[in-house]
Formats: structure tokens, C-alpha cells, sequence
């Protein structure tokens, strides 16, 4: 157990090259051939791909479609949404087409100077079931889509070409939501001398922090004999602030102490990173080099303070992610999740978990880099099968190599303050399971002495009475706010993690009559009503989570079901046609904020105003009816105008959850016009306004992107919000026109989404409806620099362009 632990620091995964190029890493990126389907002797060198397909990786082969109810469809009881009887589900995996086998090959070279050093092939992501061949010798398998791994290939490779043959596949029910399909995260050699520090071969953690002074420890994993190394720390001026050299090692380890003075502390608000350099020394002889950025900090969790940042409590105010980018599929893109982030700090969110499966690189250095605590996950699935080709089919051979790749990839990062080894596993019941739980926890503590370890459970009774949640770190509750003080009362921990909460559902930009709670709620256009009352049967609405989050310090924080929509699971249309996406996001699949948005935002964002008034005001044939008006805002009271007539001021108050946490005018008789809001102080008087007018007809296309300015390397993206007005310059809340986008200059376009979680368009045709009058367009940078410009037109609509420099 480790309450009352001091956990430590951390370390961004990135190898930097130095003036002596000790090492190299290249990044397999583009003129890989890509074939869907078996292909006998595809392995071979001399096998011939011409007629293959040209890709760039990272690469998700089903993103591109076509959607179809028949691909994966699944007859089964979904234990863990309480269903006993099973029925056909139909976009339960986002109904696009990941499954069968898919083949890869890549031609590289290698120099006679090379064929002397140490290579790695180095695979952040491959689903699944990769089987690896180099110049048609099979070097290597792995089981797990999510995992990171690697090999050594040093003795396979040859001098000039070489042959890389990658095999994919991708089994029926095998996954619970799209896991997407391909190598859909980076592939790289890493080239370095024998004589060099491990793969993940730094550890790097602060024993002691305070304000005035910092203990640094590194251990560096290395190979070979009669070598010293030399660590040196910079700020994030590239300024020295601490070196060490030393020739001594242990156990072909090196284990240093290095003092910071006056350190900054990395924390959500200040994510400040310092960097490590280490250099392996055989006397004078440079052999290598690694530069890894960190950042300074503690953790602590204890019953008396529940968890502790640099010594200060605070809560978790966190959201569960999916790994899926929407329209991008599961292809990972820094970009797309930059903006991801962006749009998650805005909204006040603090902390991520990756849910159910390891998280990128990529997403990691960005958690780092702004400012986000990190749940990082590891499996879905244990022993026992929730799918019946799951991971469960590997558990034994696999889950120790995945549980140490997963942890020595990625320990070292700052963000990361503890970790999870499953969700929702059937494994919760009975002694077998516990003695599971343990095993893997301690798998984990055995590699990263310095975090917690939890685990998502939903099963709260069977682990209140098996010892399963009383072994654990830190107990994680998924749901079953009505078990939480049962679950405080017999778990030893003192504290309690909302591990999963909410599962409200909406569509944005879509209001259901009449307005009122509902479970598991459905309507013949398979939208959920963006009122924010409708939610699943094992859930609850959002309002109950805050009063945990509020009332009770032994409630150490929640992670939202969801941030963001995602393919697949489309609750509570599992068995509806068509449905391939989650209704679970405060933002859709677009990456446009819902209604429900901003009521977390007015408690998350304590930086920023917030108010926000819901629905739209475009009701033909209400008028003359009840259309309740719900404000979310951080004030705490305000006023409402119909036309200039006020319908009352109300004020948030503890007479039941949702008026502790939204404002609502439930009478409001609709008519044309304007409705609006103000925001009042304390004192009564005016702080804020917002107004809503009801819009004409479509008359202009309006355009807003994310950046204006992009990098020229051939991947970088900006999302361009695509929305139309009335005539007088009026959103156009209703609006499904149809679009054509045309991308001209130095750039192209990527793909579009409308955030519709009923839509079988594609995501890569240029032309699509507007939901509730938006979507996005991606359009990706060419490696020339120069303005790409976007049109876009529909008809009886005055087109718009907008121009993006690349640079």
C-alpha cells in the first residue's frame, strides 16, 4: 500500500541526437505500402508491392470506411450495462471496417558503419497481433494493440535495403468501442553503439522536494563494462543548474543524487519542465546520449488529506478519453490532440484518464507540456472475457511484458500521478481475482516504486466482500455514487476515486419535450436530448458527482464519462441502425462543445466567466408553449428576458441538485425574438450578459479556425469550424445544409466531421450536412510553405474562404 507515499517525478520519453550523433533515431514515416486482405509470401524481400497502396504511418486502415451494420455486429448481454438478455448490437465497434488482416512493408537502408552499432525496431502501437519479419525472416510477435514494444534487430539487418514486412490482425468481437486498426502510432529504428544506455533505461524521480531545494535521483540502465557517465540538468532557459559525473556503477546501473536549488514545481498551472542530459563515457569516448525532459514534483495521498500536489490537497476535475481522434481514427496526430487539450483546459479539466488502454507518446508530452495529471491505464480486460476475442486471450503470456513496457516507457513523466490495471474487469469476483489485482500491483510497484495503482471498478459490492478493493492503492469507483459511503465506510484507504462518472448522454445542439429526467431515454431520430437529463441505466446525472466532489473530502475527485465522443459504444442506441458513436462527450466527435460544457466549465473554470444559456431560440410551431431556459454560468444568480419581459430572477440554492448547480426557468412560454440572460453580483447588480435571437433563413457561410498558422511538414492540421448566419449575421441553430469544401495552395484536405453520431457520410469526402448548424474541416499542411486556402459554398449560400499560412 502506499498511503502516505511521497511519489515522485518524472521524465518525457525523447531521444535527442548530439553533435557527435551518438545514436540516431529514424522515424519510419512515409512510402510505406499498405494491403488489406491475406497476402501469401508478403514477407519476402523480393515480394512485389507495386499495386500496393502508398501510405504515411501513423495509419488506421477502417477510418476511411465505409460505415456498415453488418461488420462486427454482435449478439450479446452487456454485463456491465446490467443487460441479462443478449440482443443484436450493431454499432457497438463504430461499424466501420477494422477487422481482417492488413499488411505493411517498408524498404530502408542501412550503411556498412551501421551494421557494427545496436538497432532497435521500435513499435508505439500496432492493432493487432503483430507479426514482424525483416527481410523475410520473422524477427518478432506481440499480442496487445495498445502496447508498446521493441527489437532488436541488429543481426538481421542487411547492408543497403532492407525488407520491413509487418502482418496485422484484427479478430471479430474483440473490442468494446472502435480500437481502430493499422500501425496506427509511430514506427522507428533506433541506431546506437553496443556500449549504450538500456531502451527506457532512465529512471528519473525527486525524493525530496520543497521550495528551497530539490533531490534529483537518476538511475541509467546501461550495456557493457568500464564506463562512467555524466548527467547534467538544464532549466527551461537551457541554463546548467545541477552535474554529476561518476565511475560508478552497480549492477550495470548508475544511481546519482543531484540538488536543485529553489526549483519550480511542475503542476497543472505551472507545468514547468527542466531536462536531463545523460552522456555513457568509455574514458574520453562519448558512446551516448539521451536528453529527457522532466518535471519536479510530489505526490501523496492519505485519509487525512486525500491527494496531495506539492503538499497542497486539491481534487481530480477529470475526463475519461478514448484514444480514437474522430474523424482521424485512432492514427495519432499531436496536433489533433493539442487541440483536444485546448479545448479540455478551457473547460477548467485538470486531469485525463486513459481509458481503457495505454496512452500515446504523443498525448503524454502534451499532458506534460500544459498541464495535466494523468491516469494511465492498462487493460480493459483480465483473465476473464467482457469480448470473446479480448485481451483475455493473452493475459497470461502477455499482461507482466505489457505492464513493464507500459511503465519504463512512460514513468518518467511528470503528469503521470498514478496508474490503473483494469476497468471494470469481470475478474472483481471471487479469490482468483484478488490474487490478480495483487499480482499486477505489484508488477507495478516492483517497477515504479513511487505511484498508486487503482483500478475502475463497478462490481462495488462483490470487492466490498472479496477483499478486491481493499488491496488497492486507491479504490476507483465507476459509477454507484449510491455505494460511496458504504464503499468509505468498509475500505481501509480512508479516500475514494470517482473513477468513472456521469455517463450523461446528448446531442448537441438537439432539445427533446417534454423536459424531464429520463433513463436510457430514446426517440425515433436516435438523438439524446441535450438538456442534460437523460442518462444511462448504471448512471447518474452530473449534479450528484458534485455534491461527492463538494461534500465530501474523503471524495478525492471524478474522471467524466466522457471528454469527448468517441466510435462505437452509441448508448443508449446499442441496438438502433444507424448509430456508430457515443452520445457520453461533453464535446462531440467533432470537437464542438455541448451544452453540458459549460456546467462543467462553471465549476471547473474558476479562471474565467462563464454563462451559457440553453436551447436555441428557433422554435416554428412552439410558440404559445413551455420551452424551459437552463443557464450554466459561474455566477450564482441571474435574470431572464423574453422580448425585453422579464421572466423572473432565480438564484442556486440546495433544494434539489440541479438548482444547486444550474439556473432554470422551467415556464417559459416560446415566441420569436430574443432571449436574454444577465448574469448578477451578490449585491444584485449587473456582472454579464448573453443574448440568443432567432435566426432567418441560411444566408452566409461563416469560418473559424483553430490556428491560422501551421507547420509545413506535411501533418500538421487546422480545424476550421464551419457555421452559417441569417442574413442579419444570426447563427443558424437548425441549419443541415449541404457543403463542398475546396482546399487550394500548400495544403489539402483532410477529412470533416459534423459531430452527427448518425451519419454514414465519410469522413473523406469533401461535402457534408451541417448538424444543428456546424462541423469542422481539417486541412493538412503540405511539406511547402505557403497559404493553403479553404472554400467553402453550398447552394442559395454566400461562400466563404479562409486562408492558413504554413510555415
Amino acid at each position: 500500500m502506499l498511503k502516505n507515499t511521497l511519489v515522485h517525478v518524472v521524465l518525457l520519453f525523447t531521444f535527442t541526437l548530439s553533435a557527435q550523433q551518438t545514436r540516431r533515431v529514424v522515424t519510419l514515416e512515409e512510402d510505406w505500402k499498405f494491403h488489406k486482405g491475406e497476402a501469401t509470401n508478403a514477407e519476402t524481400s523480393d515480394f512485389d508491392d507495386a499495386q500496393w497502396q502508398t501510405v504515411s504511418v501513423p495509419h488506421d486502415w477502417a477510418i476511411y470506411g465505409p460505415f456498415d451494420k453488418e461488420i462486427d455486429k454482435q449478439t450479446v448481454a452487456i454485463t456491465q450495462n446490467g443487460e441479462t438478455i443478449p440482443t443484436e448490437k450493431t454499432g457497438r465497434t463504430g461499424a466501420l471496417p477494422f477487422t481482417g488482416t492488413g499488411w505493411y512493408r517498408k524498404n530502408f537502408n542501412i550503411d556498412a558503419a551501421d551494421l557494427n552499432k545496436k538497432v532497435l525496431l521500435l513499435f508505439e502501437g500496432a492493432m493487432s497481433e503483430p507479426e514482424v519479419y525483416l527481410n523475410g525472416k520473422k524477427i518478432g510477435e506481440w499480442a496487445y494493440g495498445y502496447a508498446y514494444f521493441y527489437f532488436n534487430i541488429s543481426d538481421a539487418l542487411l547492408e543497403g535495403q532492407n525488407t520491413l514486412a509487418v502482418k496485422l490482425s484484427n479478430a471479430e468481437f474483440s473490442s468494446r468501442w472502435y480500437p481502430g486498426a493499422g500501425l496506427y502510432r509511430p514506427v522507428s529504428l533506433i541506431i546506437k553503439d553496443p556500449a549504450s544506455i538500456d531502451q527506457w533505461g532512465t529512471t528519473i524521480t525527486t525524493p525530496v522536494v520543497t521550495q528551497e531545494v530539490a533531490k534529483v535521483n537518476i538511475k541509467t540502465n546501461f550495456s557493457s563494462k568500464n564506463l562512467s557517465l555524466k548527467t547534467t540538468i538544464y532549466d527551461a532557459q537551457n541554463l546548467v543548474v545541477a552535474q554529476q559525473q561518476t565511475p560508478v556503477s552497480y549492477d550495470q546501473q548508475f544511481d546519482q543524487n543531484l540538488k536543485v536549488v529553489k526549483p519550480s514545481l511542475w503542476s497543472p498551472e505551472n507545468p514547468y519542465l527542466y531536462k536531463v542530459v545523460t552522456q555513457l563515457y568509455s574514458g574520453d569516448d562519448l558512446k551516448d546520449e539521451v536528453a529527457t525532459k522532466f518535471g519536479i514534483r510530489s505526490i501523496n495521498y492519505s485519509a487525512e488529506n486525500g491527494f496531495q500536489l506539492n503538499g497542497e490537497t486539491r481534487k481530480f476535475k477529470g475526463v475519461c478519453l478514448h484514444h480514437d481522434l474522430g474523424p482521424l481514427g485512432t492514427a495519432v496526430n499531436k496536433a489533433a490532440l493539442r487541440r483536444q487539450m485546448q479545448i479540455l483546459k478551457d473547460l477548467g479539466c485538470s486531469a485525463i484518464r486513459s481509458a481503457h488502454n495505454m496512452p500515446s507518446f504523443e498525448q503524454l508530452e502534451l499532458a506534460d507540456e500544459m498541464g495535466f495529471l494523468f491516469l494511465a491505464e492498462s487493460f480493459d480486460e483480465w483473465k476473464k472475457p467482457k469480448v470473446k476475442n479480448g485481451y483475455n486471450r493473452f493475459f497470461d503470456d502477455y499482461a507482466e511484458k505489457d505492464v513493464v513496457n507500459l511503465v519504463r516507457a512512460t514513468r518518467n513523466h511528470p503528469s503521470i500521478v498514478m496508474w490503473s490495471t483494469g476497468n471494470e474487469v469481470p475478474d472483481q469476483y471471487g479469490s482468483a481475482g484478488v490474487k490478480r489485482a495483487l499480482w499486477l500491483q505489484n508488477i507495478f510497484h516492483r517497477e515504479d516504486p513511487t505511484r498508486p495503482v487503482t483500478v475502475g471498478m463497478d462490481q462495488v459490492k462483490a470487492t466490498m466482500e472479496s477483499g478486491f478493493g481493499a488491496i488497492l492503492d486507491i479504490p476507483g469507483l465507476n459509477y454507484r455514487v449510491h455505494l460511496y459511503e458504504e464503499a468509505y465506510e468498509k475500505f481501509p484507504q480512508g479516500f475514494i476515486l470517482g473513477s468513472e462518472t456521469a455517463s450523461t448522454v446528448s446531442s448537441r445542439g438537439i432539445y427533446k419535450f417534454p423536459v424531464e429526467k429520463a433513463s436510457m431515454k430514446e426517440y425515433p431520430d436516435f438523438q439524446s436530448s441535450s438538456y442534460d437529463l437523460e442518462y444511462c441505466s448504471w448512471s447518474n446525472l452530473p449534479e450528484t458527482d458534485f455534491m461527492m466532489q463538494d461534500d465530501k473530502p474523503w471524495v478525492i475527485g471524478e474522471f467524466v464519462w466522457t471528454g469527448f465522443d468517441y466510435l462505437g459504444e452509441p448508448t443508449p442506441y446499442d441496438t438502433s441502425w444507424p448509430s456508430r458513436s457515443s452520445y457520453f462527450g461533453m464535446i462531440d466527435l467533432a470537437g464542438i462543445p455541448k451544452d453540458r460544457y459549460y456546467l462543467y466549465r462553471s465549476r471547473w473554470n474558476t479562471e474565467d466567466e462563464t454563462l451559457h444559456m440553453l436551447p436555441h431560440w428557433n422554435w416554428e410551431g412552439r410558440e404559445g408553449k413551455k420551452t424551459p431556459v437552463f443557464v450554466y454560468t459561474s455566477y450564482d444568480r441571474a435574470e431572464l428576458f423574453v422580448n425585453g419581459k422579464s421572466q423572473g430572477i432565480r438564484i442556486k440554492n440546495d433544494s434539489t441538485p440541479q438548482t444547486r448547480y444550474r439556473l432554470m426557468w422551467n415556464d417559459v412560454i416560446y415566441e420569436p425574438g430574443t432571449l436574454k440572460v444577465v448574469a448578477l453580483d451578490k449585491n444584485g447588480k449587473q456582472a454579464a450578459e448573453k443574448t440568443i435571437t432567432t435566426a432567418g433563413k441560411p444566408h452566409q457561410i461563416i469560418l473559424e479556425a483553430d490556428r491560422k498558422t501551421i507547420t509545413a511538414n506535411g501533418k500538421d492540421l487546422s480545424f476550421v469550424t464551419v457555421s452559417v448566419v441569417d442574413k442579419n449575421g444570426n447563427p443558424c441553430p437548425t441549419a443541415t445544409n449541404a457543403l463542398k469544401f475546396k482546399v487550394t495552395g500548400k495544403g489539402n484536405f483532410k477529412a470533416v466531421c459534423n459531430g452527427d453520431p448518425t451519419s454514414l457520410a465519410s469522413f473523406y469526402e469533401p461535402q457534408m450536412k451541417l448538424f444543428s448548424g456546424k462541423l469542422v474541416v481539417l486541412v493538412e499542411s503540405t511539406k511547402n510553405p505557403g497559404n493553403l486556402n479553404l472554400e467553402v459554398s453550398g447552394k442559395q449560400l454566400k461562400k466563404a474562404t479562409i486562408s492558413i499560412t504554413t510555415l
